[in-house]
């Protein structure tokens, strides 16, 4: 009686942000820890279907004591928990328990043994409720581990080992089931509810907590999936990390024999063409919202399962992603609002910011994100990071030290037009009309051939301000200013030279910095047109076209 009323509480308040001590007092006493008792399984009903492999190197590093993020865990096995010199990043690695894929990837029995100890280790610490170790996002994560790679662990355990594997695992369950969403946000919802599923495919005594399950995904795919399949973080790799979990879902309800839910096919069948709208030539993805390029191999893995043959749309309406193709030029443009509140919280000034590449080979792009955090969590979401028009150093969206957005543009949209091949697009966003009186228009040009792109920046106002328009330059570009200072040269990898000249602002070559591809920032270059707009604002005129090999 207790349990279910503590349940149907719980329930009715999913979504709170609990304050610590309330929270603590709660979940933490031992009468709470007493509704979480009860008979426990000894072998699982079924095993949801794994199909995304681990990371080999990263599972040899663990085997030997190391955790990524270039810390060391050696020692005591305890240490991967509880030693408060290890960076927040890889105590919810740790804990959320994702590394078994790549104990798994390695596949020895020395693997299968550390992982073992390593689980009956948490066990031991972890008894009950755990303020960081329980928190929704990493206790999903866990639990759908330790689901997903029961075979691989528990082969040749002791009765002991299992015994307790299976107390824990519906302990944390059922807690889940109580609090889930949890007050957790955006599309770790969706991994909180992908626990939900396995749990019920695989624990005896949960199959009836099916419907609630449901319930709970279908209200999440209306709130954030949006109509032409984007996510609503408008974050690329939040678009991989969502579809993949929904394909998880629907096979784990698959395999059981039980009806994929309409809503659920619709998401994974519009989910997976925005998906590759938002990729490059070389097949990783864009770097807009906070994204980074993740691997091709993973894309493409994630789009063969999701098993929706619809091709990359030129526009995302909904999202405001628009993808200019012609030749062997790709350009990728944000033209839409950031997301809303409650989805804002890490999401980049970036608006009408670009990036563009030839073949497989990227020239323009933004700066990208630094998933390890540190001293580039705030610089990388700056306007100045990114390839597009700032104002007077100031963010065209203004970012809370709690990491949501205050103001923010309201009004972005664009217009796109098409002609034997050509590509025009113009675009446009209210974010410096409260700061400036300023609204900012980008038009840009593809020509047929795809050797031609010809840009506009104008600053629509009457109020003079400074202002400065960047092309931030993936790494492996080599550039140097020509003509005095007029233009600048422009060299990808292959030898291809593409040349950047502009009017009405002063161009200059400046440092950049470039976090994208998941390793440590890597220096990069930018140019920057520099100038001041006038009472009757400001237009500025720039082209990219391809030259020869002698330029």
């Amino acid at each position: 009686m207790v349990g279910r009323l503590i349940s149907r509480f719980q329930t009715a308040v999913h979504s709170w942000r609990w304050p610590r001590e309330v929270e603590q007092a709660f979940f933490g006493s031992s009468i709470y820890a007493w509704t979480l008792r009860g008979r426990a399984p000894k072998a699982l009903a079924a095993i949801p279907t794994q199909p995304w492999p681990g990371d080999a190197r990263r599972g040899a590093e663990i085997l030997s004591g190391q955790f990524p993020l270039g810390e060391a865990l050696s020692g005591d096995t305890g240490s991967a928990w509880e030693d408060s010199s290890v960076s927040e990043e890889s105590r919810a690695f740790a804990h959320g328990f994702s590394w078994l894929s790549d104990l798994r990837t390695v596949g020895s029995d020395a693997a299968r043994r550390h992982g073992r100890e390593l689980m009956a280790t948490w066990m031991d610490r972890n008894p009950g409720w755990d303020r960081f170790a329980w928190r929704p996002s990493l206790l999903a994560t866990r639990i759908i581990h330790w689901i997903a790679e029961h075979d691989f662990f528990c082969a040749s355990a002791s009765d002991e080992f299992r015994a307790g594997y299976f107390k824990s695992l519906t302990r944390q369950t059922r807690h889940l089931f109580r609090i889930a969403p949890g007050g957790e946000s955006g599309a770790v919802r969706f991994t909180v509810i992908k626990a939900l599923f396995y749990a019920v495919a695989a624990l005896p005594g949960f199959e009836g907590r099916m419907r609630r399950a449901r319930l709970l995904l279908d209200q999440e795919i209306r709130h954030q999936i949006l109509a032409d399949g984007a996510h609503i973080q408008r974050c690329p790799s939040v678009q991989l990390r969502a579809l993949r979990t929904l394909i998880d879902i629907r096979a784990c309800l698959a395999a059981g024999g039980h009806e994929i839910p309409p809503l659920l096919r619709s998401a994974i069948d519009r989910m997976a063409p925005a998906l590759r709208a938002l990729r490059h030539g070389d097949g990783r993805l864009a770097l807009f919202n906070g994204s980074s390029e993740g691997e091709a191999w993973l894309v493409d893995a994630v789009l063969a399962q999701a098993n929706a043959p619809g091709r990359a749309p030129d526009e995302l309406r909904h999202a405001g992603f628009q993808r200019l193709k012609a030749g062997r030029t790709l350009i990728l443009f944000d033209a839409g609002a950031p997301p809303p509140a409650h989805f804002d919280r890490g999401c980049h000034a970036g608006t009408l910011s670009f990036e563009m590449d030839v073949g497989k080979e990227r020239l323009i792009v933004n700066c990208g994100a630094s998933g390890h955090g540190g001293r580039w969590t705030s610089a990388q979401r700056t306007t100045a990071a990114h390839s597009t028009l700032v104002v007077d150093d100031t963010n065209s969206s203004e970012i809370r030290e709690d990491g949501s957005l205050g103001r923010r543009p309201r009004d972005a949209r664009s217009r796109r037009e098409e002609a034997e091949g050509a590509i025009l697009l113009e675009a446009s966003h209210d974010g410096y009309r409260e700061p400036f009186g300023i609204v900012h228009r980008r038009c840009i040009y593809l020509s047929a051939d795809g050797y031609d792109v010809r840009g506009e920046d104008s600053l629509l106002g009457n109020r003079p301000c400074r202002f400065a328009i960047r092309f931030h330059l993936h790494p492996a570009v080599r550039s140097s200013l020509l003509s005095g200072g007029q233009a600048a040269l422009l060299r990808l990898p292959s030898g291809e030279g593409w040349r950047l000249q502009a009017s009405g602002a002063a161009l200059h070559l400046d440092e950049s910095i470039y976090l994208g591809s998941g390793e440590n920032e890597r220096r990069a270059e930018q140019l920057v047109l520099d100038g001041q707009s006038s009472e009757g604002g400001a237009v500025i005129k720039w082209a990219l076209r391809r030259v020869g090999p002698d330029a």
